[in-house]
Protein backbone atom coordinates (compact mmCIF):
# COMPACT_ATOMS: atom_id res chain seq x y z
CA UNK A 1 0.00 0.00 0.00
CA UNK A 2 1.36 3.27 -1.09
CA UNK A 3 2.12 6.02 1.70
CA UNK A 4 1.68 9.86 1.26
CA UNK A 5 4.80 11.50 0.77
CA UNK A 6 5.27 13.49 3.65
CA UNK A 7 6.81 17.11 3.46
CA UNK A 8 7.52 19.52 6.55
CA UNK A 9 3.94 20.91 7.40
CA UNK A 10 1.38 18.26 5.97
CA UNK A 11 1.14 15.36 3.19
CA UNK A 12 1.14 15.20 -0.53
CA UNK A 13 -1.22 12.67 -2.22
CA UNK A 14 1.04 9.26 -2.44
CA UNK A 15 -0.48 7.75 -5.52
CA UNK A 16 -2.02 9.28 -8.95
CA UNK A 17 -5.48 8.21 -7.75
CA UNK A 18 -5.17 10.00 -4.50
CA UNK A 19 -3.94 13.37 -7.13
CA UNK A 20 -6.96 12.62 -9.32
CA UNK A 21 -9.30 12.97 -5.90
CA UNK A 22 -7.37 15.67 -4.26
CA UNK A 23 -7.63 17.60 -7.62
CA UNK A 24 -11.64 16.85 -8.17
CA UNK A 25 -11.88 17.89 -4.12
CA UNK A 26 -11.31 21.19 -5.73
CA UNK A 27 -14.18 20.97 -8.08
CA UNK A 28 -11.06 20.22 -10.92
CA UNK A 29 -12.14 17.30 -13.84
CA UNK A 30 -8.84 15.92 -14.81
CA UNK A 31 -7.53 12.43 -16.31
CA UNK A 32 -4.64 10.23 -14.79
CA UNK A 33 -1.66 11.59 -17.18
CA UNK A 34 -1.81 14.92 -15.82
CA UNK A 35 -2.70 13.61 -12.42
CA UNK A 36 0.79 11.18 -13.06
CA UNK A 37 2.75 14.01 -14.22
CA UNK A 38 1.68 16.24 -10.89
CA UNK A 39 2.06 13.14 -8.82
CA UNK A 40 5.58 12.66 -10.08
CA UNK A 41 6.44 16.50 -9.73
CA UNK A 42 5.42 16.96 -5.95
CA UNK A 43 7.08 13.26 -5.60
CA UNK A 44 10.36 14.51 -7.03
CA UNK A 45 10.20 18.22 -6.20
CA UNK A 46 10.47 19.17 -9.80
CA UNK A 47 9.02 21.77 -11.63
CA UNK A 48 6.27 20.98 -13.92
CA UNK A 49 6.02 22.77 -17.34
CA UNK A 50 2.55 22.56 -18.66
CA UNK A 51 2.49 23.49 -22.21
CA UNK A 52 -0.83 23.75 -24.04
CA UNK A 53 -3.73 25.86 -26.51
CA UNK A 54 -4.88 28.94 -24.14
CA UNK A 55 -7.86 28.56 -22.43
CA UNK A 56 -7.46 24.15 -21.29
CA UNK A 57 -6.53 24.86 -18.03
CA UNK A 58 -2.71 24.97 -17.53
CA UNK A 59 -3.34 28.03 -15.03
CA UNK A 60 -6.23 26.62 -13.13
CA UNK A 61 -4.36 23.57 -12.70
CA UNK A 62 -1.39 25.70 -10.10
CA UNK A 63 -4.85 27.52 -8.34
CA UNK A 64 -6.62 24.08 -7.48
CA UNK A 65 -3.21 22.75 -6.54
CA UNK A 66 -2.11 25.85 -4.23
CA UNK A 67 -5.40 25.66 -2.64
CA UNK A 68 -6.48 22.18 -2.20
CA UNK A 69 -2.41 21.21 -0.43
CA UNK A 70 -2.98 24.65 1.82
CA UNK A 71 -0.04 26.32 0.39
CA UNK A 72 0.08 30.45 -0.88
CA UNK A 73 -0.54 30.80 -4.53
CA UNK A 74 2.62 33.13 -5.93
CA UNK A 75 1.71 34.32 -9.27
CA UNK A 76 4.61 35.43 -12.22
CA UNK A 77 2.76 37.26 -15.29
CA UNK A 78 5.25 36.62 -17.79
CA UNK A 79 5.65 39.53 -20.82
CA UNK A 80 7.87 40.70 -23.41
CA UNK A 81 10.92 43.02 -21.13
CA UNK A 82 10.25 41.38 -17.67
CA UNK A 83 13.56 41.59 -15.88
CA UNK A 84 14.93 40.81 -12.50
CA UNK A 85 14.27 43.91 -10.74
CA UNK A 86 10.23 42.73 -11.77
CA UNK A 87 10.33 39.37 -11.15
CA UNK A 88 12.89 38.16 -8.88
CA UNK A 89 14.24 41.45 -6.73
CA UNK A 90 14.88 44.71 -6.41
CA UNK A 91 16.04 47.48 -3.55
CA UNK A 92 14.23 49.90 -1.86
CA UNK A 93 15.76 52.81 -3.05
CA UNK A 94 13.53 55.64 -1.42
CA UNK A 95 14.52 54.05 1.75
CA UNK A 96 18.11 53.72 1.08
CA UNK A 97 18.12 57.38 -0.02
CA UNK A 98 16.83 57.77 3.38
CA UNK A 99 19.61 55.69 5.48
CA UNK A 100 21.98 57.39 3.26
CA UNK A 101 20.85 61.09 4.51
CA UNK A 102 20.60 60.39 7.70
CA UNK A 103 23.88 58.84 7.80
CA UNK A 104 25.19 62.16 6.88
CA UNK A 105 23.42 63.92 9.04
CA UNK A 106 24.69 62.12 11.59
CA UNK A 107 28.04 62.79 10.67
CA UNK A 108 29.18 59.34 8.93
CA UNK A 109 31.70 59.45 5.86
CA UNK A 110 32.58 55.53 6.05
CA UNK A 111 31.59 54.87 2.86
CA UNK A 112 31.82 51.00 3.89
CA UNK A 113 29.39 51.70 6.79
CA UNK A 114 26.93 53.35 5.29
CA UNK A 115 26.97 50.60 2.00
CA UNK A 116 26.53 47.93 4.66
CA UNK A 117 23.79 49.46 6.03
CA UNK A 118 21.69 50.27 2.72
CA UNK A 119 22.48 46.46 1.53
CA UNK A 120 20.55 44.36 3.91
CA UNK A 121 17.54 42.15 3.68
CA UNK A 122 15.12 44.85 5.17
CA UNK A 123 15.92 47.46 2.38
CA UNK A 124 15.21 44.34 -0.05
CA UNK A 125 11.75 44.19 -2.08
CA UNK A 126 11.13 40.59 -2.64
CA UNK A 127 9.31 39.73 -5.97
CA UNK A 128 7.40 36.49 -7.03
CA UNK A 129 10.65 34.21 -7.64
CA UNK A 130 12.25 35.17 -4.50
CA UNK A 131 9.53 35.23 -2.30
CA UNK A 132 8.97 32.03 -3.01
CA UNK A 133 11.98 30.81 -1.77
CA UNK A 134 11.74 32.26 1.50
CA UNK A 135 9.77 30.25 4.02
CA UNK A 136 6.18 30.50 4.52
CA UNK A 137 4.30 29.22 7.63
CA UNK A 138 1.87 26.78 5.97
CA UNK A 139 5.16 25.19 3.39
CA UNK A 140 6.90 25.81 0.35
CA UNK A 141 4.53 27.61 -1.71
CA UNK A 142 2.80 26.89 -5.38
CA UNK A 143 4.62 29.58 -7.74
CA UNK A 144 3.33 30.06 -10.79
CA UNK A 145 5.15 30.90 -13.84
CA UNK A 146 2.61 31.93 -16.12
CA UNK A 147 2.90 32.16 -20.20
CA UNK A 148 6.64 31.37 -19.69
CA UNK A 149 6.54 32.05 -23.95
CA UNK A 150 5.81 35.67 -23.56
CA UNK A 151 8.96 36.43 -21.96
CA UNK A 152 12.80 36.64 -23.21
CA UNK A 153 14.99 34.14 -23.65
CA UNK A 154 17.67 36.22 -21.17
CA UNK A 155 14.92 36.13 -18.79
CA UNK A 156 14.59 32.46 -19.63
CA UNK A 157 18.55 31.58 -18.69
CA UNK A 158 18.10 33.43 -15.72
CA UNK A 159 15.90 30.73 -14.40
CA UNK A 160 17.93 28.46 -14.75
CA UNK A 161 19.92 29.01 -11.53
CA UNK A 162 17.00 28.84 -9.83
CA UNK A 163 15.35 26.03 -10.68
CA UNK A 164 18.43 24.05 -10.80
CA UNK A 165 19.57 24.72 -7.35
CA UNK A 166 16.24 26.82 -5.30
CA UNK A 167 18.92 29.86 -5.04
CA UNK A 168 18.85 33.71 -6.41
CA UNK A 169 22.15 35.11 -6.27
CA UNK A 170 21.96 38.98 -4.92
CA UNK A 171 25.55 40.38 -5.48
CA UNK A 172 24.94 42.87 -2.56
CA UNK A 173 23.78 40.86 -0.37
CA UNK A 174 24.75 36.68 -1.56
CA UNK A 175 23.10 34.04 -2.19
CA UNK A 176 19.47 32.74 -0.83
CA UNK A 177 18.64 29.52 -0.80
CA UNK A 178 15.20 27.85 -0.49
CA UNK A 179 14.72 25.67 2.89
CA UNK A 180 12.72 23.80 0.71
CA UNK A 181 11.57 23.69 -2.92
CA UNK A 182 8.62 25.89 -3.68
CA UNK A 183 5.74 23.92 -5.91
CA UNK A 184 6.42 24.98 -9.34
CA UNK A 185 3.93 25.07 -12.48
CA UNK A 186 5.26 26.74 -15.45
CA UNK A 187 2.95 27.39 -18.27
CA UNK A 188 3.38 28.16 -21.86
CA UNK A 189 0.80 28.79 -24.68
CA UNK A 190 3.75 27.80 -27.15
CA UNK A 191 3.62 31.22 -29.17
CA UNK A 192 7.47 30.46 -29.11
CA UNK A 193 9.67 27.67 -28.39
CA UNK A 194 10.86 27.62 -24.82
CA UNK A 195 14.55 26.78 -24.66
CA UNK A 196 15.10 23.46 -23.94
CA UNK A 197 17.57 23.97 -21.30
CA UNK A 198 14.58 25.38 -19.40
CA UNK A 199 12.29 22.20 -20.14
CA UNK A 200 15.17 19.63 -19.15
CA UNK A 201 14.94 20.85 -15.84
CA UNK A 202 10.95 20.49 -15.56
CA UNK A 203 8.54 17.86 -15.73
CA UNK A 204 6.73 18.32 -19.00
CA UNK A 205 2.69 17.51 -19.60
CA UNK A 206 0.87 19.07 -23.01
CA UNK A 207 -2.50 20.18 -21.95
CA UNK A 208 -4.78 19.04 -24.45
CA UNK A 209 -8.60 19.71 -25.32
CA UNK A 210 -10.52 17.51 -23.32
CA UNK A 211 -13.07 14.87 -24.78
CA UNK A 212 -16.57 15.57 -24.90
CA UNK A 213 -17.37 13.43 -22.21
CA UNK A 214 -14.67 15.14 -19.34
CA UNK A 215 -15.84 18.71 -20.93
CA UNK A 216 -19.57 17.81 -20.61
CA UNK A 217 -18.42 16.69 -17.13
CA UNK A 218 -16.79 19.94 -16.51
CA UNK A 219 -19.49 22.03 -16.88
CA UNK A 220 -21.75 20.17 -14.80
CA UNK A 221 -19.33 20.61 -11.78
CA UNK A 222 -18.83 24.65 -12.55
CA UNK A 223 -22.50 25.69 -13.98
CA UNK A 224 -24.15 23.67 -11.58
CA UNK A 225 -27.63 25.72 -13.19
CA UNK A 226 -26.63 24.25 -16.38
CA UNK A 227 -29.42 21.70 -17.95
CA UNK A 228 -28.30 18.19 -18.99
CA UNK A 229 -29.42 18.52 -22.26
CA UNK A 230 -28.19 21.78 -23.01
CA UNK A 231 -24.57 21.39 -21.32
CA UNK A 232 -24.24 18.46 -23.87
CA UNK A 233 -25.48 20.73 -26.86
CA UNK A 234 -22.98 23.80 -25.70
CA UNK A 235 -19.86 21.04 -25.64
CA UNK A 236 -20.61 19.22 -28.72
CA UNK A 237 -20.81 22.53 -30.39
CA UNK A 238 -17.68 24.32 -29.05
CA UNK A 239 -15.95 20.62 -30.41
CA UNK A 240 -17.39 21.44 -34.04
CA UNK A 241 -16.15 25.17 -33.31
CA UNK A 242 -12.43 23.66 -32.71
CA UNK A 243 -12.77 21.52 -35.80
CA UNK A 244 -12.92 25.06 -38.11
CA UNK A 245 -9.94 27.01 -38.85
CA UNK A 246 -10.06 29.69 -36.78
CA UNK A 247 -7.23 31.89 -35.39
CA UNK A 248 -8.10 31.36 -32.14
CA UNK A 249 -9.82 28.31 -31.03
CA UNK A 250 -11.84 28.63 -28.03
CA UNK A 251 -10.97 26.99 -25.15
CA UNK A 252 -12.23 25.15 -21.76
CA UNK A 253 -12.65 28.70 -20.08
CA UNK A 254 -15.20 30.22 -23.34
CA UNK A 255 -17.27 26.69 -22.74
CA UNK A 256 -17.55 27.70 -18.93
CA UNK A 257 -18.41 31.54 -20.40
CA UNK A 258 -20.62 30.22 -22.50
CA UNK A 259 -23.07 28.36 -20.28
CA UNK A 260 -23.06 30.70 -17.51
CA UNK A 261 -23.89 33.39 -20.70
CA UNK A 262 -26.60 30.93 -21.73
CA UNK A 263 -28.06 30.89 -18.58
CA UNK A 264 -28.77 34.22 -18.49
CA UNK A 265 -30.93 34.30 -21.36
CA UNK A 266 -33.10 31.16 -19.69
CA UNK A 267 -32.11 28.57 -23.08
CA UNK A 268 -33.34 25.44 -22.33
CA UNK A 269 -31.91 24.88 -26.03
CA UNK A 270 -29.60 25.56 -28.65
CA UNK A 271 -31.10 27.52 -31.48
CA UNK A 272 -29.65 29.85 -34.03
CA UNK A 273 -30.18 32.88 -32.97
CA UNK A 274 -29.32 32.85 -29.43
CA UNK A 275 -26.12 31.25 -30.77
CA UNK A 276 -25.22 33.94 -33.02
CA UNK A 277 -25.88 37.13 -30.77
CA UNK A 278 -23.72 35.11 -28.10
CA UNK A 279 -20.37 34.36 -30.40
CA UNK A 280 -19.06 37.30 -29.23
CA UNK A 281 -18.18 34.78 -26.22
CA UNK A 282 -16.99 32.03 -28.14
CA UNK A 283 -15.00 33.62 -30.10
CA UNK A 284 -12.70 36.69 -29.59
CA UNK A 285 -11.44 37.90 -32.92
CA UNK A 286 -14.03 39.34 -35.66
CA UNK A 287 -12.23 37.29 -38.48
CA UNK A 288 -13.56 34.00 -36.40
CA UNK A 289 -17.27 35.15 -36.31
CA UNK A 290 -17.41 36.25 -39.36
CA UNK A 291 -15.94 33.03 -40.75
CA UNK A 292 -18.34 31.06 -38.54
CA UNK A 293 -21.28 33.03 -39.79
CA UNK A 294 -20.35 32.33 -43.10
CA UNK A 295 -20.17 28.93 -42.88
CA UNK A 296 -24.00 29.01 -41.25
CA UNK A 297 -24.31 28.48 -37.62
CA UNK A 298 -26.98 25.87 -38.59
CA UNK A 299 -24.72 23.89 -40.31
CA UNK A 300 -22.37 23.03 -37.19
CA UNK A 301 -25.34 23.11 -35.32
CA UNK A 302 -26.39 19.89 -37.46
CA UNK A 303 -22.96 18.74 -37.11
CA UNK A 304 -22.84 19.18 -33.59
CA UNK A 305 -26.26 17.12 -33.85
CA UNK A 306 -27.98 19.47 -31.88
Amino acid sequence: MRQHVKDDTGLFPGSIDETVHLLESEGYVTGRDLACAIYLALAMERPLFLEGEAGVGKTETAKVLATALGRRLIRLQCYEGLDVAQAVYEWNYPRQMVEIRLAEAAGSVDRDAVSGAIYRDEFLLSRPVLEALRPHDEGPPVLLIDEIDRTDEPFEAYLLEVLSDWQVSIPELGTVTAERPPIVIITSNRTREVHDALKRRCFYHWVDYPSPEREIEIVERKVPGCADRLGAEIVRFVQALRRQDLYKTPGVAETLDWAMALEHFNTRSLEPGIVDSSLGVLLKHQDDVRAIRDTGIEVLLKEAGT
